[in-house]
């Protein structure tokens, strides 16, 4: 473990961030630029492990290739003593992991990261890259409101990739490069695949079902697959269904049940086939809540509101009825936009009637 005040290069250390399998994380400084930055270091001890230093080196190819805002941004690589680091953009912040379990996400919140991750595939699978790992300890949310993909220390490149001026002594990374055997899974048990929990060779729609493992515990603050051991997990992951989203949190509009369950089918052919159709989706449902949203909010001023049937699952009611009582405007609306206005604060908020054409 480096001391505050160790120098690795132009970087010196100033404190630890977090430890893991494949080292230590640090706060430092760059003398050069006076920025804070974060340094990732493998120890010599790990260094001189073939495999171990190969994921250090396609992390840093994977990162490098990889320029997006939702994407933890590489600034540099060095090698000093035997040991590898990596240095990256300083994040402030906590991971999602961190954030679930401390508090329910809104779905607001829900949505805004979702599509986030979704982008962050979408320009690593555009590369080439599979992450494998994804996770809500690798999803960083930072204090100023950003949601950024960590740890390509598992990516799954079939791309050429730079190689970074020799830095890390190795050739270029050609397609493809596999560093595990046929028939390992490689990842974090609770959010593997089907295909990835049976050592199957992956594709970028491993991470399409990994995002939606992350997307049903953001809406509903539980595991999708859990189990007291590996093998309960696998089992789950290849032969069950999770409860639906909606069971668990009767505030999610039926639409989010739909997609999630879609990005969880066990057959990756019935999965979306790609992050941007999954983060078309989220942006389609945050902007038809956020105009439902505006819409109750407009319903103040002498008007009553109706609440019609709930809707049954998979079936949004789409109709609207408007009726003159008196002198004042009736609406039937549906489930989900009473719900909404049930999230609307007091002061613009109406009484809401229960409709007598409903039993």
């Amino acid at each position: 473990m480096l001391v505050s005040g160790t120098r690795l290069g132009p970087y010196e250390i100033q404190s630890l961030l977090g430890t893991g399998g494949m080292g230590e994380v640090y706060r430092a400084r760059d003398t050069r630029l006076d920025r804070i930055v974060a340094i990732k270091v493998i120890p010599a001890v790990l260094s001189s492990d073939s495999i171990s230093r190969q994921r250090f080196q396609r992390e840093a190819r994977a990162i490098s290739a990889l320029q997006h805002p939702n994407i933890c941004t590489l600034y540099d690589v060095g090698q000093q003593d035997g040991a590898d680091y990596l240095v990256m953009e300083y994040l402030e912040g906590e991971t999602l992991a961190s954030r679930l379990a401390k508090t329910r996400l809104t779905l607001e919140q829900i949505l805004t990261y979702g599509i986030d991750v979704a982008n962050a595939l979408d320009a690593a699978h555009n590369r080439g890259i599979v992450h494998r790992d994804l996770k809500p300890a690798n999803i960083f949310l930072t204090s100023r409101g950003e949601c950024k993909v960590l740890d390509f220390g598992l990516a799954k490149v079939e791309a050429e990739l730079p190689d970074l001026q020799g830095t890390l002594d190795s050739p270029t990374v050609t397609r493809p490069e596999m560093l595990t055997s046929p028939g390992i899974a490689v990842g974090t048990v609770a959010y593997m695949s089907p295909e990835q929990a049976r050592g199957d060779p992956l594709d970028a729609r491993t991470d399409i079902f990994s995002l939606g493992t992350v997307l049903y515990e953001m809406a509903t603050g539980k595991m999708a697959f859990g189990g007291k051991t590996s093998a309960l997990i696998f089992k789950a992951i290849l032969d069950e269904i999770p409860p639906p989203p909606g069971d668990l949190n009767k505030s999610l509009p039926d639409r989010l049940d739909d997609v999630i369950g879609k990005t969880l089918e066990k057959e990756r052919e019935l999965r979306y086939q790609s992050a941007a159709e999954v983060r078309t989706d989220l942006k389609r449902i945050k902007r038809d809540t956020e105009s439902q949203r505006a819409d109750t909010a407009k319903t103040g001023s002498g008007r009553l509101l109706l609440t019609g049937p709930s809707r049954s699952r998979k079936f949004a009611l789409t109709a609207f009825t408007s009726l003159l009582v008196g002198r004042r405007r009736v609406r039937c609306i549906s489930a989900e936009e009473t719900r909404a206005l049930q999230d609307t604060p007091p002061l613009v908020r109406t009484p809401l009637v229960r409709s007598p054409f409903t039993h």
